[in-house]
C-alpha cells in the first residue's frame, strides 16, 4: 500500500533543523510516519559568535533528505519523485541578514548567543514588552548600537527556517509563530505590532539608514495559508540527485515552538505543553494579553497567531542524571548491574512513595549552566541541607526531582499567581517524563495543573511541520487549526492523565520558599568556586 502512496505522491514531508539534529519525516495523508531521515550537526563558536555556516546548513539539509529518500527506497522500493506538500521548520530566533543580491552579510547568529543585553533592555523599556536577547530584533538593534558596517546594506532579515523556505520557493515569508520570535506580534491583526514598528523606526531615525523595519522583515502567514511552491532551483538544492520534482506546495516555515505545540495538540486557548529534558520550557496559549511585561516570560504565538506565554529554563535533568549515575556506579561496585529503566524507576518512585512532600529540609540547585529565570549567568550544581533535615534516599531524590523544575515553577508562579493565567492542562514530553507516576506527578505538583501524556506516531518537530503542511492541503472552509488537530490528527490518540496531588502541591510550594530564600548560597558558589 505505501509504495502506491509514494508513487502517487500522496505524501507529506516535514523537515526541522534542531540544534544538534536535522530531522525529516515522510507521512501519509493520515499523518502516519512512513519514512525518516536525519543528519547530526553542531554549532561552532567563531569570533565569540555561536553559528552554523551556510555550508553546514546546506550539506546538512541535503544529507538529511538523502537519508530520507534512502529510507523510502529501502522500505518500499520506490524513488521519492513527487510529494503532496512540504514544510520546513527550525530553532527559532537568531539573525540572518542579507543584502539586495541575497548575500549573507555576517555569519548566522543563533539563538544561543547572549551578546545583545543592551539592545534587549532598551527595546523592552521602549515597547513595554519583553524582548529576549535571542530575538532577531534584539540582534539587529545590537548591531546598530555596535555601529556594525553591514547594517546599512541590509535588504532582508529572517530566521533559519525563513531562509530555507526563501531558497526553496523564492518567497520571503514566515509562519507567524516563527515571526513572533523576530518581532512582537499583534494577534488581533495576525501581523507585527504596528505601534512597535513605528517606535523602532523612530528610535533609529538618527542613524539615517536606507530602510524601514517593516521593509526588511519577512511577511507573516498563518497556518493553512499557501506559502509558495517548490521551485526548480529549490528542488535541486534539496535533492542533489535531481530525482525530486518541483511544483509541490510548501506551507509557511515555522519555529520549533510552533511545531511542538502542533505535535502535542496544544494550540487551543487555556492549553499548554511542556518539553522537559536537558532544558525545560512550558507554553500556555493565553485568553488575553498579560497586564505587564515580565523578563521571566517570553511571548510568542501559535502557528495560527494566538498569543502564547513561554517560560524557558536552561537546566532540567543534567544534574539529576548525574546523581542517578552515582547510584549506577554503586550498583556496579556491588556486582548488581541494573538497567536504566529499573534504576530510574526505583529511585523516582521510591522518592514519591516514601519521601516528604516538602523534601524534609533538603535543598539543591541543578544549575549546570546559568539560569535566566532566577538571574544567573553561570551555574554551579549545589546540594545543601539543614543539620536536622530528614536525610534519606527518598528525600534526596525527591529534592533533585523538585529542583529540576524549580526555575520553571518560579516562572509559572508569576504567570499563574501574578497574572492570573489559567491552563486546563499541559501536555508533557521529554526524558523527565520517562518514569510514569514520577515525572508527571512532580510536574503536576509544580504547576498545580493536570499533566497529560500522549502516545502518538509523531516524531516531534518535523512531524508537527508535516501536519502543518497537511493542514494547508486539506483545510476546509472555516476550519481552524485547533479543529483540524482535534478532529483529524489526534482523534484516536491515547492520553494518560495525572492530576495534581494536594499534599504534593502544598509540599512543593513550601520547598519553593526555601528555593528562593537560599539563592544567595548558589550565587556565592558561582562567585567563589572557579
Amino acid at each position: 500500500m505505501s509504495s502506491e502512496i509514494i508513487k502517487s505522491g500522496k505524501t507529506v514531508v516535514g523537515i526541522e533543523f534542531g540544534s544538534t539534529r536535522i530531522k525529516a519525516v515522510l507521512t501519509d495523508m493520515d499523518h502516519n510516519v512512513i519514512a525518516q531521515g536525519g543528519h547530526t550537526w553542531e554549532n561552532r563558536l567563531e569570533n565569540g559568535i555561536w553559528t552554523y555556516s551556510l555550508d553546514d546548513i546546506w550539506s546538512g539539509l541535503q544529507d538529511c533528505y538523502k537519508n530520507l529518500a534512502a529510507d523510502v527506497k529501502e522500505k518500499y522500493g520506490e524513488d521519492l519523485t513527487n510529494i503532496g506538500a512540504l514544510g520546513f521548520s527550525a530553532m527559532m530566533h537568531g539573525y540572518m541578514a542579507f543584502d539586495k543580491d541575497g548575500n549573507l552579510l555576517v555569519p548566522f547568529r543563533t539563538w544561543r548567543n547572549s551578546i545583545t543585553q543592551e539592545a534587549s533592555e532598551k527595546l523592552t523599556e521602549l515597547f513595554g514588552y519583553h524582548i529576549p536577547q535571542r530575538w532577531s530584533i534584539a540582534h539587529l538593534y545590537q548591531a546598530i548600537l555596535n555601529g556594525e558596517e553591514h547594517v546599512k546594506d541590509i535588504a532582508f532579515i529572517t530566521t533559519l527556517a525563513g531562509y530555507i523556505h526563501w531558497q526553496m520557493t523564492g518567497e520571503k515569508v514566515i509562519g507567524i509563530g516563527d515571526g513572533s520570535g523576530m518581532f512582537p506580534i499583534d494577534s488581533s491583526i495576525k501581523d507585527y505590532n504596528q505601534k512597535m514598528l513605528d517606535q523602532f523606526d523612530e528610535l533609529i531615525a538618527d542613524k539615517n539608514l536606507p530602510w524601514k523595519i517593516r521593509d526588511i522583515l519577512p511577511k507573516n502567514l498563518v497556518a493553512g495559508e499557501k506559502a509558495g511552491v517548490l521551485s526548480e532551483d529549490g528542488a535541486k538544492k534539496l535533492d542533489v540527485t535531481g530525482t525530486l520534482q518541483a511544483g509541490c506546495p510548501v506551507c509557511p516555515p515555522e519555529g520549533d515552538a510552533g511545531t511542538g505545540m502542533v505535535a502535542t495538540n496544544s494550540v487551543a486557548k487555556r492549553t499548554g505543553n511542556i518539553s522537559a529534558g536537558t532544558s525545560v520550557f512550558s507554553m500556555v496559549v493565553l485568553e488575553k494579553d498579560l497586564k505587564k511585561a515580565h523578563e521571566e516570560l517570553d511571548l510568542v504565538t501559535t502557528p495560527d497567531g494566538e498569543q502564547v506565554a513561554m517560560v524557558h529554563c536552561n537546566n532540567c535533568t543534567s544534574d539529576l542524571n548525574a546523581y542517578v549515575g552515582l547510584f549506577r556506579e554503586f550498583a556496579h561496585l556491588t556486582g548488581n548491574d541494573i538497567s536504566d529503566n529499573d534504576l530510574y524507576g526505583k529511585l523516582y518512585l521510591n522518592a514519591l512513595e516514601n519521601g516528604d512532600a516538602d523534601c524534609g529540609g533538603l535543598m539543591a540547585y541543578n544549575y549546570v549552566s546559568g539560569e535566566n529565570i532566577t538571574g544567573f549567568n553561570e551555574g554551579r550544581p549545589l546540594f545543601v541541607r539543614r543539620p536536622d533535615a530528614k536525610m534519606n534516599l527518598a528525600n534526596f531524590m525527591r529534592t533533585h526531582l523538585y529542583t529540576a523544575l524549580g526555575a520553571l515553577k518560579a516562572g509559572n508562579d508569576i504567570l499563574m499567581k501574578e497574572e492570573g493565567v489559567q491552563a486546563d492542562y499541559f501536555y508533557g514530553q521529554g526524558g523527565f517524563f520517562k518514569v510514569r507516576g514520577a515525572g508527571d506527578r512532580v510536574m503536576a505538583a509544580a504547576l498545580n495543573t493536570e499533566i497529560r501524556m500522549m502516545e502518538t506516531a509523531g516524531e516531534g518537530g518535523p512531524w508537527g511541520q508535516a501536519i502543518l503542511a497537511s493542514f494547508m492541503l486539506e483545510k476546509e472552509d472555516g476550519e481552524s487549526l485547533e479543529e483540524y488537530l482535534s478532529n483529524k490528527v489526534f482523534k484516536e490518540g491515547k492520553v494518560e492523565s495525572c492530576m495534581p496531588n494536594a499534599e504534593d502541591v502544598k509540599g512543593f510550594d513550601k520547598f519553593m520558599e526555601d528555593y528562593l530564600a537560599v539563592l544567595p548560597a548558589e550565587r556565592a558558589a558561582v562567585e567563589t568556586l572557579k
